[in-house]
């Protein structure tokens, strides 16, 4: 497995245990071998009984983001029946109702924010349970939008954001999606590379993805964080420019991941193996070309998937990028769904960033807000290497 460029420390994540690695390395190495399997015509028996998946049927949750497009993709291309499983996707409104069915036993599994699956298996926000990190779905991807009005008033990166809100004092109002969540990190982050302190100096609110453009629209905020394609279609709409993407502040950074709880993978480990391999092979099928992932912006901008139009999804999936001020660019760095395995790889690593940030920004309830910290946090501190401790 390659190692990506992150900011971490080197220890491994307590919440997730090493047979999850095993788990999907095992995985990987079984896409490897698919053909063999297919032209073989083994109906896989293993020594401690059959293989087949023992639930055929599995309710996956999904939030309106083009990151959810190798979950609609496994079932639309049918690679779900290819290992002996029925993926249906549910399109859900906001990440606290995910959480919600995901806890209470109305979803099996979910396309969902790394974060929140660390939130739920330390009681924050919710009731505690233990959970699984089944896979990595993508990585990069997502932006930081500042409203046309802050651009107008010199207002277009993190730092001359912070000289506009020292010389105009008033409320400041920023949204993310979940407390826990990616775009939230993502959001204090990079606030705080420029010496703002999101909680003492603006307005947090939580805002579901979809809903992120229409509150804009109407002057509820200053700035969001969210995924696409809701960054860019603030640019389209003209009310947004793009301050930051978040490949930005850490290049090749995990996104969202395939979570459920930690009962339904051990009742049903057969059925979580045939899911991640239709999933990750949909993954692979997305990055091969072009004409797939044009196919993919066409199949999930559709009304019953994420409801927008296919020019709001098919330029930032192939690395086409405009801020919305005149700048235009190609990120070598856009959204990735297999990247030759490395985006589907959960590192263990991984999971003690967030959790150091989420200690940083108090989400836990037995740590208070750290700030500052560290002493100058800039972008460029995400860069160190993943340590091999974390594989």
């Amino acid at each position: 497995m390659k190692k990506k460029n992150v900011n971490e420390p080197a220890a491994a994540s307590p919440l997730a245990a090493p047979t999850r690695r095993g788990f999907l390395r095992s995985g990987a190495q079984a896409a490897a071998g698919t053909a063999l399997y297919a032209t073989l015509g083994h109906h896989g028996v293993w020594a401690a009984g059959s293989d087949a998946p023992e639930q055929k049927e599995v309710k996956i949750g999904f939030i309106p983001l083009t990151d959810c497009a190798s979950v609609v993709m496994a079932s639309v291309l049918g690679l779900d029946q290819k290992y002996g499983v029925k993926i249906v996707p549910s399109k859900e409104a906001s990440w606290a109702s995910v959480r919600d069915k995901l806890v209470n036993g109305d979803l099996d599994m979910a396309h969902v924010l790394y974060g929140l699956i660390y939130g739920v298996q330390l009681g924050v926000g919710s009731a505690q349970k233990d959970m699984a990190v089944l896979m990595s779905l993508n990585r990069n991807g997502q932006a930081i939008t500042l409203s046309k009005k802050m651009a107008d008033k010199g207002a277009v990166d993190a730092a001359s954001l912070a000289k506009s809100m020292a010389a105009e004092k008033r409320e400041y109002v920023f949204a993310q999606t979940f407390p826990t969540g990616t775009h939230a990190m993502w959001l204090y982050y990079w606030m705080a590379s420029a010496g703002i302190n999101p909680f003492k100096d603006a307005k947090i609110i939580t805002v579901p993805p979809p809903q992120m453009v229409a509150n804009m629209r109407v002057g509820n905020m200053d700035g969001y964080c969210v995924g696409e394609p809701w960054g860019h279609r603030a640019i389209m709409d003209s009310i947004g420019i793009t301050a930051a993407t978040t490949q930005d502040i850490w290049r090749d950074h995990p996104e969202k991941v395939l979570g459920c709880s930690a009962d339904f993978v051990a009742k049903n480990p057969n059925t979580a193996r045939a899911v991640i391999m239709a999933v990750m092979e949909a993954g692979r099928w997305i990055d091969a070309s072009m004409q797939n992932k044009l196919k993919m912006a066409e199949t999930i901008a559709a009304k019953s998937y994420v409801n927008t139009s296919v020019d709001a999804i098919n330029q930032r999936i192939l690395g086409r990028y405009q801020n919305g001020l005149g700048k235009t660019w190609d990120d070598p760095h856009h959204m990735k769904f297999f990247a030759d395995g490395d985006a589907n790889f959960p590192y263990l690593s991984d999971g003690m960033w967030f959790l150091t940030q989420h200690k940083r920004w108090g989400c836990s309830r037995r740590t208070p807000t750290i700030w500052p910290w560290p002493k100058k946090s800039t972008a460029s501190s995400c860069t160190r290497r993943r340590h091999r401790s974390s594989r």
